[in-house]
């Protein structure tokens, strides 16, 4: 296969405004030799993001701007990145330069000896304090042990599809999206390449614990039905463990004859609190399932755009 193919590069952004030049300054000379897109998606942005965008993109026809309305999220920006794009295969990565673009050839590389999907692997996050090493790794390891779709670890959106992947994702109908989900669940040839995980160029990550763990929540909920079989676990280990307070207390009074300095406390105590964690506990993942299905008979669109340039 020759470079006569297209190669999309779907690159999502929330106020980078400094990180576009040094993005473009490493990320051109490495697609040159190709025929290529950029599309950059900008998810809200509030500062000066759009503009600095504009003005590359009247230079070069090459790179593409879409302005969504308000801030969607992340996936929702790389959905809509991917229905705009024209390539046989699509590459998605992030503005804040921790993707280097010097990896894509090889990514490209690995396409053309047939992979459908070639992941960016993080060999090394020496770069990453401890607490951000930590969540990602529990992050992997939640999801993985309660999701029915493996996702491999240390792989973040930095990834290359084909063509017949990204025309699959865009006809789902699902709204609420966990694409590194999607992406691995139709099961295709995978291969990998491997990196070392730089330092953001500029600015401050958008990734707070609170939204890893939401989006956690998110990949797991849209894979998976074991929340729901392990809340009617807790059900029955809550039932057994009342049971055996009961039995155990019986026991301690009309046999041993050992009284509580409070007849009743301890049983009732540790009785009420465990059944109602369990209880608030299931709630909530009955909840997650409830709402993810009040969100999709909303039917409402992914993203609203605001402005298009060279689409």
């Amino acid at each position: 296969m020759t470079n006569t193919f297209l190669l999309s590069i779907v690159i999502p952004v929330y106020n980078e405004e400094n990180n576009i030049d040094p993005l473009l300054k490493r990320l051109l000379p490495v697609v040159k030799g190709f025929n290529y897109e950029i599309i950059f998606v900008s998810d809200g942005s509030m500062d000066n993001t759009n503009e600095k965008i504009k003005s590359k993109a009247k230079i070069n026809p090459k790179i593409k701007f879409i302005s969504l309305q308000r801030n969607f999220g992340h996936q929702n920006a790389l959905t809509c990145g991917y229905n705009y794009t024209k390539g046989d295969c699509v590459i998605t990565m992030d503005a804040d330069l921790q993707d280097p673009p010097e990896i894509i050839s090889q990514m490209v590389e690995k396409w053309k000896q047939g992979a459908h999907i070639v992941y960016a692997k993080r060999e090394k996050r020496d770069v990453d304090n401890f607490a951000k090493k930590l969540t990602a790794y529990l992050f992997y390891k939640f999801i993985n042990f309660l999701s029915d779709t493996p996702i491999p670890t240390d792989v973040g959106d930095y990834r290359l599809i084909d063509r017949e992947i990204v025309d699959f994702l865009n006809n789902l109908p699902e709204k609420s999206r966990f694409l590194r989900g999607l992406v691995a669940w139709g099961g295709h040839p995978a291969s990998f390449v491997y990196f070392k995980r730089e330092k953001r160029f500029a600015g401050e990550t958008h990734y707070t614990f609170s939204k890893m763990l939401n989006f956690a929540l998110q990949g797991i909920t849209s894979f998976s039905v074991k929340p729901l079989r392990l809340s009617t676990y807790f059900g029955f280990v809550a039932s057994f463990f009342s049971i055996f307070v009961i039995v155990s207390k019986s026991i301690q009074h009309f046999i041993l004859n050992q009284g509580d300095w409070l007849p009743g406390w301890a049983s009732l105590f540790f009785s009420i609190v465990f059944l109602g964690g369990v209880q608030l506990i299931t709630i909530g993942i009955i909840g997650e399932y409830v709402g993810k299905i009040y969100q999709e008979i909303q039917n409402r669109p992914q993203y609203l755009i605001k402005e298009k340039i060279n689409l």
